[in-house]
């Protein structure tokens, strides 16, 4: 097995997502190399451990998702009316889920648990969660969300545990 190759090239894909993706105008990580767009995938690197939580450049990425893909809890997966998506477009409640978690995961408590509760709020008459949610919180796209439902769980566990005081066990 070339495992010694292997290894190499996972060290250049490494260093190409932190060199490459890294816009230094923008202080965060981008969708496209080269290009300026957000993307609020981009809020699952901490929570697959590709980054640390308490990285100065994941902060910062934190930080302009919070700025140009939020409102209210509701985030965007990107700016609405880019790639070619026209009219209709919601947030993606499994971001809004996401975010929630890396808040938790970077110390900021009271934000994650105001967040959380507001995309509580979004839920059906059955507590249930669609794919995306519409300016006025209508749900659109598939119903229930299998995506979004693991995401509620993983930062309804997180936030849990941070707020009963458990350390954290992986940076």
């Amino acid at each position: 097995m070339p495992i010694a190759e292997w290894l190499e090239t996972r060290r250049n894909i490494d260093a190409d997502i932190l060199n490459s993706f890294w816009d230094e105008e923008l202080h965060s990580f981008v969708q496209v190399k080269g290009e300026k767009t957000l993307d609020a995938s981009l809020l699952l690197m901490p929570m697959l451990r590709y980054i640390s939580r308490t990285d100065p450049r994941w902060l910062s990425t934190l930080e302009r998702i919070q700025q140009h893909l939020t409102e209210d809890s509701r985030v965007f997966r990107y700016t609405p009316g880019n790639h070619g998506i026209t009219g209709g477009e919601g947030s993606f409640t499994a971001c809004s889920f996401w975010l929630v978690e890396c808040l938790a995961r970077a110390g900021q408590l009271e934000r994650a648990r105001l967040l959380f509760n507001t995309t509580l709020g979004y839920a059906n008459h059955r507590g249930l969660y669609s794919e995306q949610l519409g300016s006025s919180g209508e749900h659109l796209g598939n119903c229930p969300q299998a995506l979004t439902h693991l995401a509620l769980i993983s930062a309804a566990t997180y936030l849990d545990r941070k707020l009963d005081g458990a350390k954290e066990t992986w940076a």
